[in-house]
């Protein structure tokens, strides 16, 4: 009777020799095509109406096509030689120096009404409102009410002669200052988009870093220079891209208010009418092209001077 607890024992003692029980892998044949299935549809668009749009545009920019031919003459680099060499062409460029001024202003206005409303401040929630809903009004609505704005007698004019003013200029006639008044108005609808994207960048700075530099005394620059900007420095750098890209092909506020009269000429306006007016699809081709290089060199240039976070820790 003793013998049978000591085998008891050597049986608990004795290791198992049962292979441990591993989780069954679940058969996942063919599963790693369905990510690209979803984004068959997606991709056949882009390729469609973005890639071979493009490719095209590179192929009319080397020929004299006029857009309704069925034969395409091949002239090589002779169309951009024109770009580059016949002043009315190039000289365009000169326009886009107000908008790209007003560019930077435009930035700079929404970045303080962003970091003034970003904090406690009376009214605040109507202010944001005020300055984002220009935005999102029709570009074409927007044109044609400055166009009453500026008009001689207008609200502009008459706003004026209250303060004494009887004799205002030609704000859209006189070629000195059309482009400033159509860049001003730019600045006015373009504001909200910028201070939306600062306000979010600059409301998720965790409050702990203004605790802080209260703490030590910082002052209300030392905290917008120390804490905000390098908390935005990503965002501002996207709007920078955004601002002078759209600063060179600024088209539908001129087109719409003055049609390209008096100096007001952007190179896109040019671009159209090269390719629509003077049936000149080929030169026009060449136009963008010049236009995409310039954005991407301008892209390059930031990706410079504001790098992404990650790339610079590593």
């Amino acid at each position: 009777m003793s013998i049978a607890p000591s085998a008891a024992r050597q049986d608990v003692a004795r290791p198992s020799t049962r292979p441990s029980a591993r989780p069954r892998r679940r058969k996942t044949a063919g599963w790693g095509a369905t990510p690209w299935l979803f984004l068959l549809i997606p991709l056949a668009f882009l390729v469609t109406f973005t890639y071979v749009p493009v490719a095209n545009m590179f192929w009319y920019s080397v020929t004299d096509w006029d857009g309704l031919a069925l034969e395409k003459g091949f002239v090589g680099a002779d169309n951009f030689v024109s770009i580059f060499t016949r002043p009315e062409y190039f000289r365009v460029f000169a326009v886009s120096l107000y908008y790209l001024v007003g560019a930077g202003a435009q930035l700079i206005l929404a970045l303080y009404f962003a970091t003034l409303l970003s904090f406690n401040t009376r009214f605040k929630n109507f202010f944001k409102g005020v300055i984002f809903f220009p935005y999102l009004l029709n570009g074409v609505a927007i044109g044609l009410m400055f166009l009453y704005f500026f008009r001689p007698g207008g609200t502009l004019d008459s706003t004026l002669a209250i303060f004494g003013l009887q004799d205002p200029p030609l704000w859209l006639g006189d070629p000195s200052i059309v482009n400033i008044s159509l860049a001003a108005t730019s600045v006015w609808r373009y504001m909200g988009l910028n201070f939306v994207l600062f306000l979010g960048a600059i409301q998720s700075v965790p409050s702990e870093q203004y605790e802080a530099a209260d703490l030590d005394g910082a002052s209300s620059w030392q905290k917008f220079r120390f804490i905000i900007l390098p908390s935005i420095r990503r965002i501002l750098g996207l709007t920078m891209i955004l601002a002078v890209s759209g600063a060179l092909s600024a088209f539908e506020m001129p087109y719409i208010m003055t049609g390209g009269a008096n100096g007001s000429t952007t190179f896109v306006i040019q671009t159209v009418d090269t390719a629509f007016r003077f049936a000149n699809v080929g030169l026009a081709s060449a136009m963008a092209i010049v236009l995409l290089v310039i954005v991407l060199l301008i892209t390059a240039v930031q990706r410079k001077f504001f790098p992404d976070e990650k790339a610079t820790v590593e």
